[in-house]
């Protein structure tokens, strides 16, 4: 765990709806697109022919909003012992096939920030639109 649930700044919500719920020991994160201070800072859709890197940036802002969500979930003295899921949604032109790459640069900032528990099972989706005109969104399931 980096810091206390104190420490942590909850992603704006953009709904009706929590940016994280826990039950337990598990946290569920609500999706989480690119924005800081509630404002998007990436628009999509992400292009047929793009090359993947030219949305990392969008990709780990939204993972790491998700991940402030759930750390945000933590009570004091308490860590992720796992991420279960992360589910990644694209908006991407039809033609677009590397989602799995796209992904990667979520596991690769959990990993980065949790080690080997940040690596659980994954989905990556291509979906028409998200939310704002957002090109990508992060779920997490986590254990404490």
């Amino acid at each position: 765990m980096i810091g206390n649930a104190a420490d942590k700044k909850n992603p704006v919500p953009q709904g009706l709806y929590l940016p994280a719920t826990r039950h337990g020991s598990m946290i569920f994160t609500a999706g989480m697109t690119p924005r800081k201070d509630g404002v998007l800072q990436f628009t999509g859709p992400v292009l047929a022919d793009a090359d993947p890197g030219l949305h990392k940036d969008a990709m780990i802002l939204a993972c790491s909003n998700a991940l402030a969500a759930a750390e945000a979930q933590l009570a004091e003295g308490e860590s992720l012992s796992a991420i279960l899921s992360l589910t990644v949604y694209i908006a991407a032109e039809p033609g677009f096939t590397a989602h799995s790459k796209l992904a990667d640069f979520a596991s690769e900032f959990l990993k980065s920030r949790l080690g080997e528990r940040g690596i659980g099972s994954r989905a990556a989706v291509g979906v028409a639109t998200l939310p704002g005109n957002s090109p990508v969104e992060v779920q997490l399931v986590a254990a404490v």
